[in-house]
């Protein structure tokens, strides 16, 4: 029940109807016991500087989380941000103080490297590919960075993209090798499709089917499609033998982590 006492979590984007997080967050929530609800807000771009400005006087505000097409727009009305939200000038979620600061955090690839951790799948001193270099895979190949990897491949249809996001994590984590393209997949410990190939009835692969066939069942499959879940790609890849996580996989640890990092949970 939402009283004078309820917290409030806010979901900021334009469309939102197509947004799943209020109907995991809340349940969550009461299963907790926590006085807290998140509400979806469709927010057009023209309001975004006035909508900044009411949540820092929104005295039983939370924070927001934030989906597109607002993860760079916010950023920069942020007081603080983590270093990986500042890396890529991106928020996907952001607290609110007692004072009215604003605290800016991204926690996409987060998530994804939680859900592999819940696996097993140990990081460190693998060697990693991820296809795409957008939001979503931007923020996975930072988290893998964070986590340790050796060797990471980045391939993008997009060279400029690629080659901007390449630049950016070599300048943030010297020590690990970080190349464009992906010429083979034989020696992977773990291979992430980071692109909308696969969503809906896409028949596509996003890498070609010749060089998926040589992929080893040693090596971990991940996909970010949530519908289907399981991908043309990921279904490949189960035929080779391979251990996969669906694109949903990474949605119950990134909403726990997001929760606690907004105070809404203990």
């Amino acid at each position: 029940m939402v009283t004078g006492t309820t917290a409030i979590v806010g979901l900021i984007g334009t469309p939102i109807l197509q947004v799943k997080m209020p109907s995991l967050m809340n349940p969550y929530f009461a299963e907790q016991g926590l006085d807290c609800v998140l509400i979806p807000m469709d927010i057009g771009q023209h309001a975004i500087e006035s909508f900044v400005a009411t949540v820092r006087g929104w005295h039983n505000l939370l924070g927001i989380v934030v989906t597109v097409p607002y993860k760079q727009v916010l950023a920069p009305y942020m007081d603080g941000l983590t270093d990986r939200a500042r890396r890529f000038s991106t928020v996907n979620a952001f607290r609110r103080d007692k004072d009215g600061t604003l605290h800016g955090d991204m926690f996409d690839g987060v998530g994804f490297v939680n859900a592999l951790d819940a696996k097993g799948v140990g990081l460190a001193g693998k060697r990693a590919a991820v296809i795409g270099a957008g939001g979503v895979a931007s923020a996975i190949t930072n988290s893998l960075c964070e986590s340790g990897v050796s060797r990471l491949l980045i391939q993008d249809m997009d060279t400029a993209k690629q080659d901007r996001l390449i630049a950016t994590l070599r300048g943030a984590f010297p020590a690990i090798e970080i190349r464009a393209g992906i010429e083979s997949v034989r020696d992977l410990d773990l291979l992430v499709n980071g692109t909308p190939v696969g969503m809906n009835d896409d028949p596509r692969l996003p890498l070609s089917a010749d060089l998926l066939d040589t992929l080893s069942p040693d090596c971990f499959v991940a996909d970010v499609v949530t519908a289907p879940a399981m991908t043309p790609f990921l279904r490949l890849a189960q035929q080779r033998g391979c251990a996969i996580q669906i694109g949903t996989d990474m949605t119950a640890p990134q909403m726990l982590t997001i929760a606690r990092f907004l105070r809404a949970a203990p």
